[in-house]
């Protein structure tokens, strides 16, 4: 079938007649015979303009400009948070990372939340997480290791590693050998394989380690970039080794004969890295200019989403959680308040727009060092000599602990409300001093002249939205959603 771009007809044609060709290829579709598979792919640090499908005039993604040529393709993606931690914690839950004070890299998830794996065993699904973690140790005896955040089998780090890393299956320490995506990609196809005839779906969980500093490339990948500088030949040659990864997953995934009914969705955590990156906006990682949130992002579906095609609704991290579920049927009780919405509307072609606003809140408190290498050696010398070390601090067994009520009408630090084409931007500083400022993307996507002072019905109104927000996720944070 002919491509077709959705971006293209909605400007030629206008929504209403695109929204009716793409139903009716969507109704066209054969049926998905059973729940589908769930494969989530997450880069580390990758920026919205670290893809040669999205014009970067070096970097080479076959792979990845393979699919984005065949799927469905989110040119407006965004990281629920600038850095890692908080922007995997939205993927699990559906909700904005602060509401369970996962604040920067390091922190935690809360073992009261629902978790996405927890969801989908619901359904029957089997699970499985592999790669970076950083959510929390991957020793045994945590409460918030993959395995107590609802995944069967897990391969995990907990942050970002380098090639060769000392991995946990299951809380035990295993020294591996390659390059860190293809390892990560190897122990996924083991679960994948292994469940891609039991009769049960599967979700598997693969969060690459790259292009995450300090750059390592493998030589094969760095060769390339034989003409660029160093730093950039390992950075390039860290996400071209991904796409190699990621490349033989989704290979994988056709000879199994299950790619029709999987659906395979990629996404960054955070924006493109400072003076090294490309990203999709001002600023970069860790800022919530457009810079640190907006990232790369695909996804298909063959059996469901038959038309290649791209989309510029607004869309997060938080979406994939309500997402997946509706699409598996799975209604949590006493579900918290999501942040994320459902997307099946907009996948299934029914509407162009993702339908609310988007907030999102860099708090001030500070990140949590966890530095991987050196943990997981720690623990692969300690388990040779016999022992199974229960140190409270690095089992995080205070993680479910609730012991600081945060003020529910102090919003210190910087975050901003998406109202597609506005965003609102609020900046509170230590003294409780405010400032705002306000962006029409479409017109000024670097962000580069504020129009606060000549917009001003729109700013209150703006304002009135994001400050009941954050309020909102001061109560959660305060532990209020986990009362009876």
């Amino acid at each position: 079938m002919k491509q077709v771009n959705r971006r293209c007809f909605l400007q030629a044609i206008g929504t209403g007649a695109v929204v009716a060709l793409v139903q009716d290829v969507a109704s066209a579709a054969p049926e998905a015979s059973g729940l589908p598979n769930i494969v989530l792919c997450m880069a580390d640090d990758q920026g919205w303009g670290d893809m040669a499908y999205n014009g970067h005039p070096e970097l080479r993604t076959p792979n990845f400009d393979a699919m984005a040529s065949e799927c469905l393709r989110f040119d407006r993606f965004y990281a629920a948070a600038p850095v890692c931690s908080p922007t995997r914690g939205s993927v699990m839950t559906g909700r904005h990372p602060n509401r369970f004070g996962c604040f920067k890299w390091g922190h935690t998830l809360r073992p009261q939340e629902i978790t996405i794996a927890e969801a989908l065993k619901t359904a029957g699904y089997a699970t499985g997480h592999f790669g970076k973690w950083h959510l929390g140790p991957v020793r045994k005896g945590s409460p918030v290791n993959p395995g107590t955040s609802g995944f069967d089998e897990w391969f995990s780090a907990p942050n970002f590693f380098d090639n060769d890393p000392i991995l946990s299956r299951e809380g035990v320490a295993v020294q591996t050998t390659g390059e860190s995506s293809m390892v990560t990609v190897d122990a996924a196809l083991q679960f994948i394989r292994k469940h891609a005839q039991g009769g049960r779906p599967f979700l598997a969980v693969v969060w690459f380690g790259s292009p995450h500093n300090p750059h390592r490339a493998a030589e094969q990948d760095k060769e390339p970039y034989g003409d660029c500088e160093k730093r950039l030949q390992d950075f390039y040659g860290e996400i071209t080794g991904m796409d190699r990864a990621f490349g033989k997953l989704r290979r994988e995934l056709g000879t199994l004969g299950i790619r029709d009914n999987t659906i395979l969705w990629y996404c960054s955590d955070n924006g493109g890295l400072p003076n090294l990156g490309s990203t999709g906006g001002r600023g970069h990682k860790a800022q919530i200019y457009e810079g640190g949130l907006r990232v790369p992002a695909m996804i298909e579906w063959p059996a469901r989403w038959r038309q290649p095609g791209t989309t510029e609704a607004v869309c997060t991290t938080s979406d994939i959680y309500p997402t997946l579920l509706q699409i598996a049927g799975v209604e949590m009780a006493n579900q918290p308040p999501l942040d994320g919405t459902s997307l099946v509307l907009l996948l299934d072609g029914r509407t162009a727009a993702r339908g609310k606003p988007v907030g999102f809140w860099d708090h001030p408190t500070k990140g949590i060092r966890t530095p991987s290498a050196e943990f997981m050696a720690e623990l692969l010398e300690q388990q040779k000599a016999g022992a199974e070390p229960a140190d409270p601090a690095r089992l995080r067994l205070d993680a479910g602990r609730i012991d600081k009520q945060y003020p529910e009408n102090a919003f210190p630090g910087h975050s901003a409300w998406l109202d597609w084409p506005w965003k609102l931007h609020r900046k509170e500083d230590a003294g409780g001093e405010v400032v705002f400022e306000l962006y029409r993307l479409d017109e000024d996507p670097m962000e580069a002249t504020d129009l606060v002072s000549t917009h001003a019905d729109r700013v209150d109104a703006m304002k009135s939205g994001l400050e009941a927000w954050l309020a909102s996720v001061v109560r959660s944070l305060n532990g209020k959603d986990y009362r009876a």
